[in-house]
């Protein structure tokens, strides 16, 4: 199944992800796992596994090696906060992962116009009032989660370790400390 057919005419804005009036977040920016983990509400070993299975990988740097530090950016973290709120809702990790492999699929990009809903059997996208698409499989009732929210609980969470005592082995602090020395 390509793009086309699983959303039709949807408006797909190619190269805008989260520009709903937020500070613009350098790609080159990367969160260490344990910060990533934290921010995204899950533990340091559900990270590990789907990076390791490539359910949500780190666009920031990818593990090289034995030591090496994955480094997560702003949106692989709202991706992972999406994940878990999926998994508590019931939904099953493989039906996230079809779910997540249809919207790659799909090239949707611009997910702070979307809401991702679940009845527990499958996940739908809704990117208007009256146009759902089924994820997974058919359902039954729905409910929702809007993606705008989760991205500023997100945003909000990571400007709140910025003010903690910055870690000095944290990549970030350190480009940080030296921007302002």
């Amino acid at each position: 199944m390509n793009a086309g057919d699983l959303l039709g005419d949807i408006p797909i804005a190619a190269d805008l992800l989260f520009t709903d009036g937020l500070p613009q977040m350098d790609d080159e920016v990367g969160y260490r796992g344990a910060v990533a983990a934290r921010a995204a509400g899950i533990t340091y070993r559900q990270l590990d596994y789907w990076a390791r299975t490539e359910l949500v990988e780190p666009t920031v740097r990818g593990a090289s090696g034995s030591g090496s530090q994955r480094l997560y950016g702003f949106r692989d973290i709202l991706v992972l906060k999406l994940v878990k709120r999926l998994l508590d809702t019931g939904i099953s990790l493989q039906q996230i992962r079809t779910a997540v492999e249809q919207l790659r699929v799909a090239g949707i990009r611009d997910l702070t116009g979307t809401t991702l809903m679940s009845d527990g059997a499958s996940v739908y996208l809704c990117t208007s009032n009256d146009e759902v698409i089924d994820l997974v499989s058919r359902g039954q009732g729905v409910f929702g989660i809007a993606v705008g929210k989760v991205l500023r609980e997100v945003e909000s969470t990571l400007v709140d370790f910025d003010a903690q005592t910055p870690d000095p082995a944290d990549e970030l602090s350190a480009r940080r400390a030296r921007r302002t020395a």
